[in-house]
């Protein structure tokens, strides 16, 4: 009878991962953030899914009834006047400015898709300089972005110009005197890699364009300071880090010094100085409401209202420690065993330089993405060989982080 040797190296690798899911107990008992994650509804499942949406609170369904059974049904169409459904896309704007870094009616949830506010944002933006040729994107960005730049320029015969990373910034230097509008990102959909929003902010402002900034895989999760760095407009999605859920309305930003002049495409009776009035002539809003378009989904709104709650109160300066600290710890549960996965990282090795998530190139993204499915773990593929991991900070914990990267271990040759 031969007795089989465990090899020294599996053995070693073993170790450490147990060692590693003892880290991961103590740092969440340690941190009392990692108390939020029992509070929402994930079936049991790690979701690291960046791509559209996490899970919901458990107490979302009491939210909701609450309004259908407490409001709609007994007060029906008055529940408009008297239960707040009115200011509910400025009074939410208002919760979500506190994680933007913006003042008070600066932020508004129109209750639009996030493809349909940029489209009202562009426009307006290149209506402010109705004198200049170009409106400017960058390569990386999300490809509605470039959908919708594309479509708005065709739209008022500007010349779009769509510069790589590196060219972008250097175009804003040497041409932004042609440029009335420029969109870009804090941080790329696919590596998570930081865009820093002051920096190219003044060089729209010294060129006398217009900053658009698309924030939707920055909110909840990234401080992005809009006020002190005198941001224009900006956007982004209700869902991702901010956890509204399938289909959540998109916010605007519009910096308070701009909203006299900006003109808006857009122009629904929400957005009126006096909707009720019913008059024939569009009369805009005064402030940020002229950003309005219809009625609001009401439903949805409440659902992306719900979601903010814990993420207002825990403030954006914690929540982007939080998340740092969970992609930091993924990165050395990854390398345990097996340092060769650390070479895979199409991410910045630096925390400072990105955003909430992390990408690992894998020729068979779509394959990796489908094992780690199977095994209870939530991530998503981008073409052509990137696989994405999210670390939203309330609802991720770090035995979570610690499963996860044990699953991309068994998964990956």
């Amino acid at each position: 009878m031969t007795t089989r040797k465990t090899a020294p190296a599996a053995t070693a690798a073993r170790t450490g991962r147990s060692a590693l899911r003892d880290e991961a107990r103590r740092r969440d008992d340690r941190d009392p953030l990692s108390a939020h994650a029992a509070r929402f509804a994930t079936g049991g499942v790690v979701h690291l899914n960046g791509n559209s949406l996490g899970p919901p609170r458990e107490s979302l369904v009491h939210a909701l009834d609450r309004v259908v059974s407490g409001q709609w049904a007994p007060r029906q169409v008055r529940g408009w006047f008297r239960d707040g459904w009115l200011e509910l896309p400025r009074t939410v704007g208002d919760k979500l400015a506190a994680l933007l870094g913006a003042g008070p009616g600066q932020v508004v949830v129109a209750g639009e898709t996030t493809s349909t506010t940029l489209f009202n944002a562009l426009v307006a933006a290149c209506r402010l300089r109705d004198d200049r040729p170009v409106l400017l994107a960058e390569a990386e960005s999300f490809p509605t972005d470039l959908y919708i730049a594309d479509s708005v320029a065709r739209l008022l015969g500007r010349r779009l110009v769509v510069e790589p990373r590196g060219g972008f910034d250097a175009f804003l230097a040497e041409h932004g005197r042609q440029v009335a509008a420029a969109i870009a990102a804090p941080v790329d959909f696919r590596t998570g890699e930081r865009r820093e929003i002051g920096p190219t902010t003044a060089l729209c402002h010294a060129a006398g364009a217009v900053s658009v900034w698309d924030l939707s895989h920055a909110a909840g999760v990234l401080p992005t300071e809009l006020d002190a760095h005198g941001v224009d407009l900006a956007i982004g999605c209700g869902y991702k880090y901010l956890g509204g859920g399938p289909g959540a309305p998109a916010f605007l930003y519009v910096r308070s010094g701009l909203q006299p002049e900006v003109d808006f495409p857009l122009s629904g009776w929400h957005g009126h100085a006096r909707p009720f009035d019913m008059a024939p002539r569009f009369v805009p809003a005064g402030g940020v409401d002229r950003a309005r378009t219809g009625t609001p989904p009401l439903l949805s709104i409440v659902a992306l209202d719900h979601a903010l709650e814990p993420l207002v109160q825990t403030g954006i300066r914690a929540l982007h420690r939080r998340s740092r600290s969970l992609g930091e710890f993924f990165l050395t549960c990854l390398g345990e065993g097996r340092p060769d996965l650390l070479r895979r990282l199409a991410s910045p090795r630096d925390p400072d330089r990105r955003g909430g998530h992390l990408a690992l190139r894998v020729p068979d993204a779509d394959g990796l993405e489908r094992a780690l499915a199977d095994s209870g773990v939530l991530v998503d593929a981008r073409p052509p060989d990137l696989v994405r991991f999210a670390f939203a900070p309330l609802y991720v914990t770090y035995e979570q982080v610690w499963r996860a990267v044990n699953e991309v271990h068994r998964a990956l040759p």
